[in-house]
Formats: structure tokens, C-alpha cells, sequence
């Protein structure tokens, strides 16, 4: 169930909760707990949501947990201006090797 304005958003609730706030015209999307691959088009439909992608940001110092689907969305994301903040270094280390 997603939730309009700062509520909490829980997407499959023991697995993966969503914040939303804002910052100076910054969306920021705070992800905690384990993110799958059954998670991606929710995640994706939730950023289609907002009006301008490059001000977008994922922050992800809360997420505990990744598998390859997420981490090439992740990818994607950065590669089309989204900002991931708090990026774990093994989830960056991934993305990075998944560009090479």
C-alpha cells in the first residue's frame, strides 16, 4: 500500500518499508530493510510518480539486503539522474562491476 504526502509506504511490509520527504524541491525516498526483485515495479511506479527525475534521490542507508534485479535497477536509476545516497559499499561495488 502506497500513501500520498510523508506517510509511510510499506511494499510487501516485513521486507521493505518507503519514507518519502523533501528537500528544497528534492525527493528523497528512504528505503529500509531488504529490497528483491519483486519490488522493482513498485519502486519503478513509485518514481514514475514524481514530475522530474534529477530531482529524485534514494537513500539507502537503511537497506539491509539486495539481489542482482535490484542491483541493475539501481543502476539504471544513477545512470538516469536519480542520486543514490548512503549506498552501501557492497551494493556500489556491484553496480560498479555491472557496468564494466
Amino acid at each position: 500500500m502506497i500513501h500520498n504526502g510523508n506517510s509511510v509506504a510499506h511494499l510487501c511490509q516485513r521486507m521493505l518499508k518507503i519514507r518519502r520527504s523533501e528537500d528544497t524541491g528534492l525527493a528523497i525516498f528512504a528505503l529500509s530493510g531488504r529490497i528483491e526483485g519483486q519490488h522493482v515495479s513498485e519502486l519503478q511506479e513509485l518514481l514514475a510518480g514524481e514530475e522530474e527525475v534529477a530531482k529524485i534521490a534514494l537513500d539507502l542507508e537503511e537497506v539491509r539486503l539486495v539481489d542482482r534485479e535490484v542491483v541493475r535497477f539501481l543502476g539504471a536509476c544513477e545512470a538516469r539522474g536519480i542520486s543514490l545516497r548512503n549506498c552501501p559499499s557492497y551494493v556500489r561495488e556491484w553496480i560498479e562491476t555491472g557496468r564494466e
